[in-house]
C-alpha cells in the first residue's frame, strides 16, 4: 500500500479501525447480547417454530456475522478507493 502522504495513511487506518470496532460491537451485541443476556426476553417470541433467543444463539448470530463480512468488504472497497490504495 502506497499512501500519498502520512496524513492519508493515518486517516485510512483510523477509519479502518473505527469500522472494525463498530462491526465487532454489533457482532458482540447480537451474539452475546441476544444469544445469552437477552435470551429470556427474546424467548417470548417465535421464529420458524423456535424460540427467538434459541434461534439467535444457534443461527441468528451466524447470519449476522456473514452479513457483517459482506458489509466490511463493501465499506473497505469504498475506503480503499477514497484513499487510492485499491488494487488496480
Amino acid at each position: 500500500m502506497a499512501f500519498k502522504n502520512k496524513e492519508d495513511a493515518t486517516a485510512y487506518w483510523s477509519a479502518n479501525v473505527r469500522l472494525m470496532l463498530t462491526l465487532l460491537v454489533i457482532w458482540f451485541v447480537v451474539s452475546f447480547g441476544c444469544g445469552i443476556i437477552l435470551v429470556d426476553f427474546l424467548n417470548q417470541f417465535h421464529l420458524g417454530g423456535y424460540k427467538l433467543g434459541f434461534w439467535f444463539a444457534q443461527q441468528g448470530s451466524i447470519y449476522v456475522f456473514v452479513v457483517l463480512i459482506f458489509y466490511y468488504t463493501y465499506k473497505m472497497g469504498k475506503l480503499d478507493r477514497k484513499y487510492d490504495v485499491h488494487e488496480k
